[in-house]
């Protein structure tokens, strides 16, 4: 499996809608996502919403969002789709040190 970058641009997205995904995610027994390695949400400059996520597997990303996309329907946001790109390097703590192939 080859891990992957999942970059979501939301105009109109906030955080308040951010804090309400994870609640609606808590509430469907989802406190940290299957696959999920990285995420992180906030307000670029611009003030548009983005998340950055690193998964262990497109097809990790795609059963998150068997849960996700519901949600987002639920709440009527409109999020456009994410770029999914595969990761070249990814490191995080905890993981033994080695040299990017």
């Amino acid at each position: 499996m080859k891990q992957i970058v999942v970059l979501f641009d939301a105009p109109g997205f906030t955080a308040t809608d951010f804090d309400q995904t994870w609640d609606d995610l808590r509430a469907a027994g989802i406190t940290f996502p299957k696959g999920l390695i990285s995420h992180a949400g906030f307000a670029n400059p611009t003030g548009n919403w983005n998340v950055v996520d690193i998964w262990e597997s497109a097809e990790a990303f795609a059963e998150f969002g068997k849960t996700l996309i519901p949600i987002f329907q639920k709440r009527g946001f409109n999020v456009p789709e994410p770029k999914v790109i595969p990761a070249h390097y990814v490191i995080y703590k905890g993981q033994p040190e080695e040299v990017p192939a």
